[in-house]
Order: structure tokens, then C-alpha cells, then sequence
């Protein structure tokens, strides 16, 4: 199974936690509700990988809104298994 659908599973079965508040606020700013992010998650690609935290790696995630905005969501896969939304943001580039 690749990243993207480990990710897309942990989205799908409610494995994932947010950091609070800095994830909700990012989301508020851009106008974002959760159905974006996953709406984006489900339809997107992972863009970059972050390899050099020692937390683990942290994936960006680019997709489309529901609106059909391009954003981008930051997370990573934690030690317990579950998956951590970081941040969100609106993106001008796929």
C-alpha cells in the first residue's frame, strides 16, 4: 500500500487527530472546512515529503477543495499510528 492510501485510509476510518488549535485556525483563514481537506486527501498526491524532522516524516498532501480550490495539507504518521494534521493552506500550484 502506498503513502497516499495509508493516509486516505486513516482519513476514511476517523484515525487521525489535529494540532490544536494551529490546524482549525489554518483552516478558518482560508475559508477551509474538513470536507475540503478531505475532499483534497481523497483526490490528491502527496507533493513533497519532509524527511529530516525527527518526529518522523511529515507529507504534503495537494488536492482540490470542494470549491475546487487547490490547498495543501500538511501531516504526518505518528508513532501510535495515528495520522496528525499539521496545517492546511490554500496553494496556486498542483
Amino acid at each position: 500500500m502506498t503513502v497516499i492510501q495509508v493516509i486516505r485510509r486513516k482519513v476514511r476510518n476517523g484515525k487521525y487527530e489535529f494540532t490544536i488549535p494551529h490546524f482549525l485556525e489554518e483552516m478558518a483563514h482560508d475559508h477551509l472546512t474538513f470536507s475540503d481537506v478531505r475532499h483534497a486527501i481523497n483526490g490528491g498526491r502527496i507533493r513533497r515529503r519532509f524527511t529530516r524532522d525527527p518526529r518522523g516524516t511529515r507529507y504534503e498532501v495537494v488536492g482540490t477543495a470542494t470549491d475546487g480550490r487547490l490547498i495543501a495539507v500538511i501531516c504526518r504518521i505518528k508513532s501510535t499510528g495515528k495520522l496528525l494534521f499539521i496545517t492546511t493552506y490554500t496553494t496556486k500550484e498542483l
